[in-house]
């Protein structure tokens, strides 16, 4: 049985990486403040006693104690979105930054042997090349992919200053069970299914031709556990499937006729496409999970969607506002 500690355990992805930890016989420690995360992510295996449970910031200096004997920490937890951390940056700056400064020190201190932090593909920005491979050009254009990078470059650095083991994924456009139903970024599946099952149209920015490279999450932990356990050492991986899918593509496949068109947001790249060639060859990972599989899992319990907070009309109509002021 092996102890790791993941943080934002409660948050969409931190949670299936818990449970699936957990399914495999280990020992869990979860550090997350619930800012982002939700404790009914994890109702389904709290009681369990495999498992404990920290409620914290990863800002906290109080958590230390809490990385002892830790065979691998999964760093998830930050803050994310676009146009919040635009309005808000010293929170983005403090939370992606100098958390994950914190939370190194700590997995520094108690030689904890494996560090994997989870990064966004968003450091791309508008990438100039598809498929993006690795060695792409890094421009983050808002305060939240800044910070997920300079977070980045912090475990580069700490691992080499300080002689740990640390691989870095960067995720792509993960969905699956439990992903957020409001807000504008990453989250389009857990919005249209919610907006389905309310018998409410869907909402397509633009003309829905943009694609997106969709990853099911569990392939995503899929990764992150292959991470641990490989031999590699220091690098930096992208987790996608290397097949975007576009809007529309997603509307056929629910079969929906009622749909509004919202204006084309400025400042997206037209596809996310991820090349993953090194991730196939280096820690032998590849996507399990096809898209119209994945879909379909996804709308098995109708009743979540339906109990989920919608994404309503005066929602939509603030959201896009806020997008247009800001974002560029």
């Amino acid at each position: 049985m092996k102890t790791y500690l993941v943080t934002g355990g409660c948050g969409f992805i931190g949670s299936h990486l818990v449970e699936t930890l957990i399914n495999k016989g280990n020992k869990v420690i979860i550090v997350d403040d619930l800012s982002t995360g939700h404790i009914s992510n994890i109702n389904n295996f709290i009681t369990n006693k495999k498992l404990i449970f920290v409620k914290s910031s990863i800002l906290n200096k109080n958590i230390g104690k809490y990385f002892k004997k830790i065979d691998t920490v999964f760093h998830l937890a930050a803050q994310s979105d676009i146009v919040p951390s635009i309005e808000n940056p010293n929170k983005y700056f403090d939370v992606n930054v100098k958390g994950t400064l914190n939370i190194l020190n700590f997995a520094r201190e108690f030689k904890v042997k494996k560090f994997i932090y989870a990064a966004s593909s968003s450091c791309y920005g508008i990438p100039k090349k598809y498929p993006t491979d690795e060695l792409s050009e890094i421009n983050p254009r808002y305060p939240y992919a800044l910070t997920k990078y300079l977070a980045e470059r912090l475990v580069q650095h700490w691992a080499k200053l300080y002689d740990f083991k640390y691989l870095s994924l960067r995720l792509f456009n993960v969905y699956g069970p439990k992903v957020r139903t409001t807000g504008h970024y990453g989250a389009v599946f857990g919005v249209f299914l919610s907006q389905l099952y309310n018998n409410k149209p869907l909402t397509i920015v633009g003309n829905g031709n943009q694609k997106r490279d969709f990853t099911y999450v569990t392939d995503v932990v899929s990764a992150f556990i292959k991470a641990s356990n490989s031999k590699n050492i220091n690098g930096i991986f992208n987790v996608g499937t290397g097949n975007p899918i576009s809007i529309n593509d997603v509307v056929k496949l629910l079969n929906v006729k009622k749909k509004v068109h919202i204006p084309k947001r400025p400042g997206e790249p037209y596809q996310t496409n991820a090349d993953i060639k090194k991730i196939k060859k280096e820690l032998r990972w590849s996507p399990k999970i096809s898209f119209k599989k994945g879909l379909k899992l996804m709308t098995k319990d109708i009743s979540f969607w339906k109990n989920a907070p919608l994404w309503n009309k005066t929602s939509i109509k603030h959201a896009t506002k806020k997008w247009f002021k800001y974002v560029k």
